[in-house]
């Protein structure tokens, strides 16, 4: 038989359909046509040779940044290195979310939520039912698939912040969420009163790690008590991420920065939460500036940082080196009684912040005992993909999408990403373009007037 592409001795590893043996691939139409432990190859198909290399479903990443307020145009590029076919941007804004997708796009697919924060997105700290209703219309329309509330960085009241959680779930929408409002900030505490605002809504529960950054209790405890807390609310989806880096706001207004977040990393290492605090840590090396250099984004500090900030116009995204191992790893591989995770997934929280860490991070967990190959495919993309009712990925069953990841087994390192059966990245090359976004039917029509193709899915599985 004539495929568009055939992938010969492929150690595929695949959660769904329990397949962990050297196959081959048939691809034709960008879907998976076959796939067999032997494929007769024919004369006219693209024929790879994978021996030796690990493919597994394309990794979903959940929770990462590619607006032109966070991420910027290296995202898409960064993250077909990292392996990732599929993309979660989880803040916005969507109009340029899609406008550098159409402009530095690697033929990923991507999908987006547009952010609520006071001032900006919402009128204050307290807005009502009506203007969240109007504001999350409005982000549908323009091709997202709901909000995220930013809590953590900009809270809004408690009430409000149940509000919105309502809002979405009573029109279908998602919804994800920084755990913080204006009682309680990014940690433990804040991620307990989010659950309890949610109660039995549907919600997005973003990046459990940063929450267990020993504030209250060392972070081994608090990860413990997280895990616990967690698998009261199976309605919650829930990711983390494996960096030690985290990804916030430089900028400044009125000598102060202007994210939460930012302020408390600058409180962890006793400098002052202002502008000259910044500095400091930046010049220091406590804080990491984030800038683009030869089309990817790096972390740069020092003298070379602070001057880069400041021609930023003391703006843009800065790292912290604040997430402790102990807490990552527990919160990783922490499982239910019956063995499945309480957490669902792995995120980057990258993008175009520095820390595409899924493949490497998540293979090492595997080398230590922690996740078997068929665990890690479930936490990269299986169960992002079952919760999104993405049934044609997260898997490589004959119909699924022919998103594969192609991994060296024994660095780590990503060869290959392919997506619907085109290679957008080989061995550190990135040759796709543009982006599918994935949205609902309200947001087809933005999609396509962003010169971009539109991929209508049915949230949760609907």
């Amino acid at each position: 038989m004539k495929f568009d592409v055939l992938l010969k001795n492929c150690h595929l590893v695949d959660f769904k359909n329990d397949i962990e043996a050297v196959m081959d691939i048939g691809i034709l139409g960008g879907k998976v046509e076959e796939v067999k432990t032997e494929i007769r190859s024919d004369l006219e198909s693209e024929l790879l040779d994978l021996q030796g290399a690990l493919v597994v479903p394309g990794v979903i990443d959940p929770h990462m940044h590619a607006s032109a307020w966070l991420g910027g145009r290296a995202a898409h590029k960064m993250l077909a290195l990292a392996g990732v076919t599929t993309a979660f941007d989880l803040a916005g804004p969507v109009d340029t979310t899609l406008a550098l997708a159409r402009k530095y796009g690697a033929g990923l697919n991507i999908c987006c939520l547009n952010s609520i924060r006071p001032g900006y997105t919402v009128e204050d700290s307290d807005p009502s039912a009506s203007e969240l209703q109007r504001f999350l219309q409005d982000s549908l329309t323009s091709g997202a698939i709901g909000y995220k509330l930013l809590g953590g960085h900009y809270p809004l009241s408690p009430e409000a912040t149940r509000r919105a959680i309502e809002t979405a779930n009573d029109s279908g929408a998602y919804v994800a969420f920084h755990a913080g409002t204006l009682e309680n900030g990014s940690n433990l505490k804040g991620m307990e009163e989010a659950l309890a605002l949610a109660g039995k809504n549907r919600m997005h529960l973003a990046h459990i790690n940063s929450y267990c950054r020993g504030q209250f209790d060392i972070p081994e405890n608090e990860a413990v008590a997280a895990l616990r807390r967690l698998q009261e609310y199976p309605n919650v989806f829930a990711e983390s991420y494996l960096s030690p880096y985290n990804g916030t706001s430089a900028k400044c207004t009125d000598g102060v920065p202007e994210s939460l977040v930012t302020r408390r990393c600058l409180e962890l290492a006793s400098y002052a939460p202002t502008e000259d605090g910044l500095r400091k840590a930046i010049q220091d090396g406590w804080a990491n500036f984030v800038l683009e250099r030869s089309g990817i984004n790096v972390l740069v500090s020092g003298q070379d940082g602070v001057e880069n900030w400041l021609a930023a116009d003391k703006a843009g995204t800065v790292s912290f080196r604040v997430n402790p191992g102990s807490s990552r790893y527990l919160i990783a591989a922490g499982r239910k009684r019956d063995g499945s995770f309480v957490v669902d997934a792995f995120s980057s929280d990258g993008g175009g912040i520095p820390r595409n860490e899924i493949v490497p991070q998540g293979l090492a967990l595997v080398k230590w005992g922690e996740l078997s190959l068929k665990e890690f495919v479930a936490k990269t993309s299986f169960n992002t993909a079952k919760m999104l009712g993405l049934s044609g990925k997260g898997h490589l069953g004959e119909g699924a999408d022919a998103d594969i990841t192609v991994i060296d087994e024994l660095c780590h390192d990503v060869l290959m990403t392919i997506v619907a059966g085109k290679i957008v990245m080989y061995r550190g090359l990135v040759v796709g373009q543009g982006a599918t976004v994935l949205t609902t039917e309200q947001g087809c029509q933005a999609v396509k007037n962003a010169g971009l193709s539109a991929s209508v899915i049915s949230l949760f599985g609907r």
